[in-house]
């Protein structure tokens, strides 16, 4: 086989399902591989950064390494904000880049894409992505092609994989995927011991679950362990979605001061706080404002466990949870707390639409047709989707880069073929909003609400004085059908639920909902989480 053909093997041995992509001419033959080979299926999109969104949101909601194939400067350097985000979020990334030929760079002229040496790219990307690899020689391809991708399943995060574009069609042996990292077992059991005497001893224990429980694919397992143990069970910021439909109730998302007190109240008293997979961003725990006791929690996130002032290195976190699963058998219940109540039952009435009103409508609608994974953007969209069903979702929690939604919602249709719902701003819904009109050629067909307030409204609660918050009405549901889909504005609760009704019984063409909403009108999480920062920052 060629080395195209090699790699393309080697990702879906590796789990990969799908490529996402934009042709240049630096990568012009790998794409022609990839097209008349079928090793896996090819998605091509718009403009790279949704390339890097949508194949970063198949890699979220699959559990496995998203591909994004662009062409060299132009291409790469247009994706490096998505892999940021994705190496912030943990997400495993393949980006492929082609590259100019092995004897291009001689001749003394600089190469079209160039920026400052032929190596810059590399070197830029070494900054956002785990581990990279250049495939120049053929020979040394499948060894460096298993070492990144490992590397890219054990750290959940973006690699590397630059191909100069005359090395495409040399012949490659196939790739041998590497074993797993090894591990000290007796470091694992004695971790485990510590965190069992630590339970035990502790009279209010509670567990909070991040992303890194989905990115190892480790939700039933985590889910086993806080069913045994009868804890109370919080998602992170960035976790919101975890355990979705499982049989433990998820109290709900921590918010820090805006929590709701059947959130906030257990974990700021918990005596033994478990954090598995939670990042320790400031939009996980910022606005907690020192509640959090972190001497009496356990930090199990980055391959590593910290208790107090122990650290045990190199220890996964499924390791872990395998370990103290197996050891722990069904525990005496104790009060777990209840599950969050999720606002439902939207009047459809005359009034304008609110942002919570949103929310009740779509749970009504889960209600009666069953859940579907949801992809939001970030800003108020987001701080919505907190009082919407828990269900699987995608989103930017804590790099919080706009434009993530639209295209993301399409690399979740791809990877599941699930249809799903997307929640968007208007000013997000700017940037790549236009990628809808790509679904018609795949079928995809998402549920799109535009959460239109002429503004960019999350910006404007922290400085409402500013005029140039203000967009302009770009009428975003006249354009739908262009694009293949069918669209409606919307401007009161009645009109909403109509709508969402209508759409949900449409399939196999976006259905976009321009839903108007007051300027000045947010959600309250939100309102609650803006006040909590501005009254930090004033400390």
């Amino acid at each position: 086989m060629n080395l195209a053909q090699s790699l393309l093997t080697a990702l879906k041995d590796h789990g990969a399902r799908q490529v996402f992509g934009i042709p240049g001419d630096f990568v012009l033959q790998f794409f022609k591989v990839v097209e008349e080979s079928g090793i896996l299926p090819l998605h091509t999109l718009s403009h790279e950064p949704s390339v890097g969104f949508a194949a970063d949101a198949a890699a979220r909601i699959s559990c496995a390494p998203g591909v994004a194939v662009v062409t060299y400067g132009a291409g790469a350097l247009n994706m490096v904000n998505p892999v940021a985000a994705a190496y912030a979020e943990k997400s495993p990334l393949v980006v492929i880049s082609g590259a100019p030929g092995s004897h291009e760079g001689r001749a003394g002229l600089l190469l079209h894409h160039q920026v400052k040496r032929l190596d810059s790219q590399f070197e830029i990307y070494r900054e956002i992505t785990c581990d990279q690899a250049l495939l120049d020689d053929p020979a040394r391809a499948p060894g460096r092609i298993a070492r990144v991708l490992r590397s890219c399943i054990e750290q959940s995060r973006p690699v590397y994989l630059e191909l100069p574009r005359d090395r495409v069609f040399d012949q490659c042996s196939p790739v041998q995927r590497l074993p797993e990292t090894g591990f000290d077992p007796e470091a694992v059991s004695a971790c485990a011991d510590e965190i069992m005497e630590r339970i035990e001893s502790a009279s209010r224990p509670v567990m909070m679950v991040g992303v890194e429980v989905r990115r190892f694919g480790i939700e039933s397992r985590v889910e086993e362990l806080a069913r045994r143990l009868h804890l109370p069970v919080v998602t992170s910021f960035m976790g919101r979605g975890l355990l979705a439909g499982s049989q433990v109730p998820v109290l709900g998302t921590y918010l820090g001061l805006t929590a709701h007190p059947d959130v906030g109240r257990p974990v700021e008293e918990s005596d033994c706080l478990l954090l598995f997979g939670v990042t320790m961003s400031d939009t996980n725990f910022g606005v907690s404002e020192g509640r959090v006791n972190y001497r009496n929690s356990i930090l199990a996130v980055d391959r590593s466990v910290s208790m107090g002032f122990h650290r045990y290195g190199n220890i996964p976190l499924a390791a872990v949870v395998d370990e103290l699963v197996r050891r722990v058998s069904e525990r005496p219940s104790r009060a777990e707390g209840r599950a969050t109540e999720y606002p439902r039952r939207l009047e459809a009435d005359d009034e304008p639409i609110a942002p919570v009103d949103i929310a009740k409508a779509v749970n009504d609608l889960f209600a009666r047709m069953g859940r579907m994974p949801v992809a939001s953007d970030c800003g108020d969209c987001l701080f919505t989707s907190f009082e919407i069903e828990n269900t699987e979702i995608v989103a930017p929690g804590y790099y919080a880069s706009m434009g993530f939604g639209v295209p993301a919602a399409l690399g979740v249709q791809a990877a599941t073929g699930k249809r799903p719902l997307v929640l968007v701003g208007d000013g997000a819904f700017q940037m790549t909003g236009w990628e809808l009109g790509n679904c018609r050629r795949y079928g995809w067909d998402p549920i799109v609400i535009v959460m239109n307030n002429l503004s960019w409204e999350m910006l404007r609660v922290f400085q409402p004085e500013s005029k140039f918050n203000t967009l302009e009405d770009w009428h975003f549901a006249d354009v739908a059908a262009a694009l293949g889909g069918d669209g409606v504005r919307v401007t009161t609760r009645r009109e909403l639920a109509a709508a969402l009704e209508r759409a949900a019984a449409t399939r196999g063409r976006f259905q976009l909902i321009e839903a108007m909403i007051p300027t000045g009108a947010v959600s309250p999480t939100l309102g609650g989480f803006v006040g909590a920062l501005k009254r930090r920052q004033r400390q």
